[in-house]
Formats: structure tokens, C-alpha cells, sequence
């Protein structure tokens, strides 16, 4: 049976390009923008409605109303004013120009061994050949996925040499990089995890570009072909592409995949503007000189893919954002893997909240930067604030606690209630192209994941690492990650049974009844969510044992294990090639061919800022 993930992963090239190019020219039509106008209009009427002094109600909901609304009001407008931010973006010349010139038809004829064949053609950029890798980041994914993944990447347009860098230690894996004909490399050690796995890879994999990609997301083509023509700008030290989802087909990978569409579409090409795109780990292309510059990837956390963006920016290097699809993934398809990808991302930008003052002098970012860097550690706020909502008509029927001034009537609170709330809906709607109930299900009732990611951060805690699709599909499995919501949903009924009783007997309809019945529907939708994973898990025969496994003590024939690199030998590198790096070429640096076996330098060991390379720019 052919699947939606098939039919986008084998959608010709061309066909592919041409529909993502007609969908981004249409992203600003003048709907949007009229759209985006009035939600912004909304925004700013709601707050001047909550923050009416003479609208206060009760000290306490109130309270909570005011620190709620305050993160969803500031990131609606950032979100606004990032949209509007990236309607003057445009592509530079050059990136037109290196694109023409990249494949040479004169050059293919003449040095290419198989013509026919375009992932042999030389890469041409900035008048001489290119080198290229593409690492296939792997940590116990299913063999017939990654076997997806890397027959893709071989097929990419131009040159280029294709690794497994695998994490899970899997003979199965190795075994499929010798049939495929790839390249293979296994670490002695973990530490460090996705960050760790690629420092290692980089020991051996060193061309002067290289991309990496999750072993789920599957290239297209022109992988490399849209993305390399940025680099022409020697400034530029990455190029990000969307995370698109093709395995749509049951309601919580629709909603997950479908959250990020606003990101991926609108948010992070108008963080171009402010030199603030950052990398999300997946369908990036890296320049080799600008990550050895700041001493690898960043291993302090796992999410390390804004943490290196960061560190990169503060070192005065660009980075790029384009929205062309060059890759198909999988979204989360369980609870478990959706609760784990969110809980993760969310403790990383936490994380920067906690540890890293971003307004400090000695950061060396723009305001726009620090502005655009706050708006992403603050984002998963956003998820912790339905919870802290559903709280209020709770004190209303349980304590008569009132968050707004009973003089309030109920057409100032459709007004303004529907000015910020309703739009917010319609402009979600218009990205997405229509009404997304997941979306909103999972959005409402995933606060659980951040609080907790927010208790995370601010403790400490590290969090296991976790494949982001589907994981073993245990019966029950999906309610061990709802228990919150499942308790929520008990006091938001005896809630709602009170408010009813009461509102039958004064003959009047509280607003409190009209959130909690709300609230109720969220709640269900999430909880038959659940209900139906549980359902689809009892219904799957489970596989039968294959046994303990034994791990091979040695290396089989023509595979190649490589030990950890030692990051100090990176930060010595990196200031042994001090000119050659700040000028954006590629390193002549050659790795010992026995690097010691180290732990990775932890945040807190980080070289101090004064040792670190000078801005680009400035003068040693």
C-alpha cells in the first residue's frame, strides 16, 4: 500500500520544487496580511481590556489571568511582528548565480566517470569543486528506516560522501552500510549524545561542508543543490530547511506535524531578518571551519541544535533559513514519542533562559538577536499557560473567585475575548489552510509536557534521550504519560456538574460553564487519543523475542571504529588555524590518527569568552 509518506518522499523532484516555490510566493498573499493586520489589532484591544483597572476582579485568578495572558499577548505580537518581518525577504544575487554555476556541463563530461549518474557530478562553487558530506545521525531507529533514509542521501545531486554515524551500536546497521556501499562509523563512547555522535564524525568526515540529517528524514535531490548556493556568503556558518512530516495519517502526528507549519513557514523566515534563524538538528548544512571555530557542536545539552546556533551567532557568523522542503520526516505517531520530542526541545530553550543571560554585555549578539533568542526560550510558555487557565473557572465555582469585574458583560467579553482569541484561530487557519482541531487539542492540553520541562531546567535534571517516531507500542503505555491530564479532567468535570447545577437553579448561564464545557471537549478529544493508541496497541502482535544480544568484540572487515574525539584537541585545532578559520575556508587541519578518548567538555568547563576567537571582523 502506497502511503502519503511515499507518495511525498518519491514526488518528483521538479514537481516537488515547483509546489513548494508556488506555496511560498502565496505565503504573504494579501489575505494573509490583511489577517496578520487585524489579529495584531486584536492583540492590542485584549490587553487594554485586561489591563483596565477597572475590569480587575478577584486578586488571585486575576493574577493568574495576568501572568497567563501577558506570554500569550507578547508572543502574538512577537509572532506578528516576525511575520511581517519576513515579507521584505528576498535571495541575494550571488545565491542565483552559484546556483547556475554549480553543475558544469563541460566539467561533468570531462571528469565525471558516470555522467549519467547526477549524484557523481562535481560540485562547482565559487569557480573549483566542492566537497560534501551528508551525516546520517542514528541512535535505535528501525533498520528499514534508516535503509529510507541513506539510499535517498546516495541519490542526492553532485558529489558528495554519505555516513552513518551510529549511536545505537546496531550490527544490523553496519551491516546495511556495507551493502549500500557508505561510509560507517561507531563510537567506543556516548557521552555527548547527537552533539557528541557528529564531534565524532567530524575526526573523519572533513569536507568543507557537511549536512547533517536524522536517520527518519528522508532527502530529496536537490538537497544539496538548495542549499549550498547560500554559502557563497562566507559569513554564513548554516543553512536550515523545514522539518516536513509525510506520515499524516493518524490525529496525533497530524497535530504534531501541523504545530510546527506556522514555524517552519513564517517564524523562522522572518527571523532572517535578524541574522536569528537557528538550527532545529535535522536538514542543515554546516560549514566545517565555522563549527571547529567554536569548538565542535555543543554537547552541554541535548538540545543542541539552538545551542550551537547560538554559540555561532555570538561568534559574528550568519545563518540562513529557506523554506524549500528538501527532506520528509516522521512526526511523532505516539504519546510517548510526542510527550519525549516536546519535553525535550522545551528544556532546551529553558535551559538558555536559565543558564544563559542573553542580555549580558559580554554576549556578543545585536539587540535583534537577543530579542529573537528570548522570544525562542520563552516560547514553550506558551504551553504551560492553557493549564494555568483552566485553573481560574475552577476558583470560580469552588470558591467564587471571579478573575474579571462581575460588571462585565458578556458582549465586552465576546469582543475583545473574540478579538485576540478568534483571530489568533482564523490566522491558523489561513496558514494551515483550514480549521486544525489537533492542533488546538494538543496545544490546550499539553502543559504537563512543559511544566515539567520548566521543573527540568530549573533543577537540572538531564532527560533521556528518545527517537522522535514511533516507539514500541506498549498496551497502556500512552496513559502513563496523561496521567495530569486525566486528573485535570476529573476536577474540570465535577467542576462543570457543579456549574451547571448552580446555573440551572439562579436561571442564568455563567462564563465559567461556557470554559469548563470548553475545557471538558479539549480534554476528551486528547484523552480518545489515547484511548484509540491503546486500542491500536492491544490489536498488534508483539514480536517474539529474538533473544539476548551479544555484542561483537571486534570490527568486521572494511567497517571502521572511530574512538571519541577529545574536545580539547578541537579548541587546540581551532586556534592553531586561527586565520583560516575566521576567513570562512575550509580547515587543512589533519586529526591524529589516533585521538585520545575523552569526555566531552561539560558548559560549565567552557574555554572563558577572552580565549575564544575575535568577532569576524575585528581585529585580534
Amino acid at each position: 500500500m502506497t502511503t502519503e509518506f511515499d507518495m511525498a518522499v518519491g514526488e518528483d523532484t521538479a514537481d516537488a520544487l515547483a509546489s513548494d516555490r508556488e506555496r511560498n510566493h502565496d505565503m504573504y498573499s494579501p489575505v494573509m496580511q490583511l489577517v496578520t493586520l487585524v489579529a495584531t489589532g486584536g492583540i492590542l484591544a485584549y490587553a487594554g481590556f485586561l489591563l483596565n483597572p477597572s475590569n480587575r476582579g478577584d486578586v488571585l485568578p486575576y493574577s493568574i489571568v495576568i501572568i497567563a495572558e501577558t506570554v500569550l499577548i507578547f508572543h502574538a505580537l512577537m509572532a506578528m511582528w516576525i511575520i511581517i518581518s519576513g515579507m521584505r525577504g528576498t535571495r541575494p544575487f550571488s545565491y542565483h548565480f552559484a546556483r547556475q554555476h554549480m553543475f558544469d556541463p563541460v566539467v561533468i563530461e570531462t571528469t565525471c566517470a558516470e555522467p549519467e549518474d547526477p549524484s557523481q557530478w562535481p560540485i562547482m562553487f565559487s569557480g573549483r569543486q566542492a566537497d560534501v558530506d551528508i551525516l546520517i545521525t542514528v541512535y535505535g531507529e528501525p533498520v528499514p528506516v534508516i535503509e529510507r533514509t541513506v539510499q535517498a542521501a546516495l541519490e542526492v545531486r553532485g558529489l558528495h560522501s554519505t555516513y552513518i554515524l551510529d549511536d545505537g551500536d546496531s550490527d544490523e546497521v553496519r551491516d546495511l552500510a556495507s551493502r549500500l556501499g557508505c561510509h560507517y562509523i561507531r563510537r567506543l563512547t556516548h557521552t555527548g549524545a547527537k552533539a557528541g555522535n557528529v564531534n565524532n564524525a567530524l575526526t573523519v568526515a572533513k569536507s568543507e561542508f557537511f549536512i547533517i540529517l536524522d536517520a527518519d528524514f528522508v532527502p530529496r535531490a536537490n538537497l544539496i543543490e538548495e542549499t549550498l548556493p547560500f554559502m557563497v556568503d562566507d559569513r554564513v556558518a548554516f543553512v536550515q530547511t523545514p522539518q516536513t512530516y509525510g506520515n499524516m495519517h493518524n490525529v496525533l502526528s497530524r497535530g504534531a506535524g501541523y504545530m510546527q507549519t506556522m514555524f517552519y513557514r513564517y517564524i523562522q523566515t522572518g527571523r532572517n531578518q535578524f541574522n536569528a534563524a537557528f538550527c532545529v538538528g535535522t536538514n542543515v548544512m554546516f560549514r566545517r571551519s565555522a563549527v571547529l571555530e567554536i569548538g565542535g557542536m555543543y554537547t552541554g545539552s541535548k538540545s543542541e541544535d539552538v545551542w550551537t546556533s547560538l554559540m555561532l551567532h555570538e561568534n559574528g557568523w550568519r545563518s540562513v533559513y529557506t523554506p524549500i522542503t528538501v527532506a520528509i520526516g516522521d512526526a511523532p505517531e505516539t504519546i510517548e514519542a510526542y510527550s519525549k520530542q516536546q519535553l525535550r526541545w522545551a528544556t532546551g530553550g529553558f535551559e538558555i533562559l536559565f543558564t544563559h543571560n542573553l542580555f549580558s554585555p559580554r554576549h556578543r549578539l545585536t539587540s535583534s538577536q537577543r530579542l529573537m533568542y528570548f522570544v525562542t526560550a520563552t516560547f514553550y510558555l506558551l504551553g504551560i499557560t492553557p493549564g494555568l487557565l483552566m485553573t481560574v473557572p475552577l476558583l470560580e465555582i469552588f470558591f467564587d473567585l471571579h478573575p474579571m469585574n462581575l460588571s462585565v458583560t458578556w458582549w465586552q467579553w465576546l469582543l475583545f475575548y473574540g478579538g485576540f482569541y478568534i483571530m489568533q484561530i482564523v490566522l491558523a487557519s489561513v496558514v494551515l489552510g483550514r480549521f486544525r482541531w489537533e492542533v488546538m487539542v494538543l496545544s490546550v492540553c499539553s502543559f504537563p509536557i512543559y511544566a515539567k520541562a520548566l521543573f527540568n531546567a530549573l533543577v537540572g535534571i538531564d532527560q533521556a534521550w528518545s527517537v522522535t517516531g514511533a516507539t514500541r507500542r506498549r498496551r497502556g503505555a500512552a496513559f502513563n504519560y496523561m496521567i495530569p491530564q486525566v486528573l485535570i479532567f476529573v476536577a474540570v468535570v465535577l467542576a462543570l456538574a457543579t456549574s451547571i447545577w448552580r446555573d440551572v437553579r439562579l436561571g442564568f448561564l455563567n462564563i465559567a460553564t461556557v470554559w469548563l464545557t470548553v475545557n471538558c471537549i479539549a480534554l476528551i478529544a486528547f484523552l480518545w487519543i489515547g484511548v484509540q493508541e491503546s486500542i491500536r496497541a492491544g490489536r498488534s502482535v508483539a514480536p517474539a523475542a529474538a533473544g539476548a544480544r551479544v555484542d561483537q568484540p571486534a570490527p568486521r572487515r572494511g567497517v571502521t571504529f572511530v574512538p571519541v574525539l577529545d574536545r580539547s584537541q578541537i579548541e587546540d585545532a581551532r586556534d592553531s588555524i586561527g586565520t583560516v578559520a575566521s576567513t570562512g575556508d575550509p580547515s587543512s587541519i589533519e586529526w591524529p590518527d589516533t585521538p585520545a578518548v575523552a569526555q566531552p567538555m561539560a558548559r560549565g568547563k567552557r574555554a572563558p569568552r577572552s580565549s575564544r576567537l575575535p568577532r569576524r571582523g575585528e581585529t585580534p
